[in-house]
């Protein structure tokens, strides 16, 4: 897989609920390191960045992202973001559930 030079998300286009392990294996087919994660309901994290690329894989949830352009990204459960090395921005759970997703780094 290419290195993403700009923030982007691809939306879930196939039916049902994602498959954990199957999302988690397309991770670390493409060289990430994978984590899973949840935060609870009103988690905020406020603006910030990190040193490898990354990509956020929700399972179940709904997490919103700002990147420093100010553009906002809701990403529902199956939808996948993919976030270049030094990216500024913030992040929030919304709605009333906690959110479940995977995170891959890779340098």
């Amino acid at each position: 897989m290419m290195k993403a030079t700009a923030y982007s998300v691809v939306r879930w286009s196939e039916g049902g609920l994602p498959d954990p392990g199957r999302l988690r294996q397309t991770l670390i087919d493409e060289g990430y390191d994978v984590i899973e994660w949840s935060d609870n309901a009103g988690t905020v994290y406020e603006m910030h960045f990190h040193l490898e690329d990354q990509s956020h894989w929700i399972i179940s949830g709904s997490l919103e992202l700002t990147i420093d352009t100010g553009d906002k990204f809701i990403l529902e459960p199956g939808d996948r973001d993919f976030m270049p090395a030094g990216t500024r921005h913030s992040a929030r759970v919304i709605g009333n559930s906690a959110v479940r997703y995977l995170i891959g780094s890779r340098r």
